[in-house]
């Protein structure tokens, strides 16, 4: 089963440059696990202490998994996944 895992540009350093990469697993858990074992390192940007890190989001399909089941969401054949660091800034 291959999801297609779309990298932000601050983790394209673990992917060689590229924007997508393909990943296999039942849920988001698995896919960040799969992931690791090709491009080794990114999961522990994405994931900390078995969640999803604060200010990573994570899309499935362009729905938030934060309001599904986190990394727990189930995933299928064809899905789509989108990492998106949060972004935080402003004038003080």
């Amino acid at each position: 089963m291959a999801i297609e895992v779309r990298i932000p540009t601050i983790l394209r350093t673990y992917t060689d440059g590229a924007k997508a990469v393909d990943a296999n697993g039942e849920t988001l858990a698995e896919l960040f696990a799969d992931l690791d074992t090709r491009h080794a390192g990114i999961q522990a940007r994405i994931v900390e202490g078995g969640e999803l890190r604060r200010f990573v989001n994570v899309y499935l399909n362009d729905e938030d998994v934060r309001f599904l089941d986190g990394i727990n969401t189930k995933l299928t054949d064809g899905d789509n996944v989108t990492i998106l660091p949060a972004v935080a800034g402003g004038m003080a």
